[in-house]
């Protein structure tokens, strides 16, 4: 995923299936490279790059 595209999901008032290694996430922040994400169970929360989020529709493909 690249920055504008998490930047447009962060504005977005509508739910994204967000996932990172196949768990869905929430996006929390971002930082440059890094985004700190939730997972939607509550295990945990982490930071990620960017590039290892991805959407539903994109991996479904």
């Amino acid at each position: 995923m690249n920055k504008q595209r998490i930047s447009e999901i962060l504005n977005n008032k509508e739910l994204n299936e967000v996932y990172y290694n196949e768990k869905p996430v929430w996006i929390q922040e971002v930082h440059d490279d890094i985004a700190k994400i939730g997972f939607l169970d509550g295990s945990q929360e982490k930071d990620v790059y960017i590039d290892d989020l991805y959407e539903s529709d994109l991996y479904n493909k």
